[in-house]
């Protein structure tokens, strides 16, 4: 018996042993299994016997995950600090929606069955690139917050700008700050869906530049991650 719970511990705290390594590839596989599973009920032409088929899978690899949660959990140095750390919150997060719908309305089934491809994120726990990913965004964490911050301030005042500009002469398009938002979204990310747009020569003008600011906005992140992920890397060395 105490061998066995020894192999138990060894598989869920340590991922160099061979009881880690293969309980990682199943969870892993079962993971995939799972969100395959997910997109296969999507289907429409599926018997009911089909039906009934992924939905016992589905309840098998639910239950697994949920022994592999409470394993972890029983086995954590700190339980209150895994239970609330992101991995705790994404394995929890894993499994509550099944439970939840056993007894809930089923008008509301659909909004939890899309919490189910948070499972997707328990792959980061298996996978160093996402885990370096992750130090990454905490070495960066300042940097991003300041970073979104300025980006909010310039929407908001990009839509201010854009509605003194536009609003008398598209009263509809432009009709007040909230609706220009969205305006300021679409531009200050180069995105342009070209639904509403300004017409005069002001507004015009005043698009241009925030075409150019959006075009450092985009860029900015993705120099500030390669950074902190070039740092990482040097850290697992």
């Amino acid at each position: 018996m105490v061998g066995r719970m020894n192999i138990i511990k060894r598989m869920i705290t340590d991922e160099s042993s061979t009881a880690g390594r293969i309980f990682n590839i199943t969870i892993q596989l079962l993971i995939v299994l799972s969100l395959l599973g997910f997109s296969l009920q999507t289907l429409p032409d599926l018997t009911v016997r089909q039906r009934l088929l992924l939905r016992a899978s589905e309840t098998v690899i639910v239950l697994i995950f949920t022994a592999e949660y409470l394993l972890r959990i029983a086995y954590a140095p700190d339980r209150r600090k895994f239970i609330f750390s992101f991995f705790g919150i994404v394995d929890l997060l894993a499994i509550l929606p099944f439970y939840l719908m056993l007894g809930i309305d089923l008008r509301a089934i659909r909004t939890l069955q899309l919490l189910r491809v948070v499972r997707i994120l328990k792959l980061a726990r298996y996978s160093k690139a996402m885990q370096r990913l992750s130090r990454a965004f905490k070495i960066a964490k300042e940097e991003l917050q300041l970073f979104l911050f300025t980006t909010l301030v310039l929407l908001y005042l990009a839509a201010v700008g854009i509605y003194y500009f536009e609003n008398p002469a598209q009263p509809e398009a432009f009709s007040s700050i909230f609706d220009a938002l969205w305006w300021s979204v679409i531009t200050l990310t180069t995105v342009g869906y070209g639904d509403i747009y300004p017409i005069t020569a002001g507004g015009r003008f005043f698009t241009f530049m925030m075409l150019i600011i959006g075009l450092g906005i985009v860029s900015l992140p993705a120099g500030l991650i390669a950074s902190a992920l070039s740092e990482a890397r040097k850290m697992e060395d």
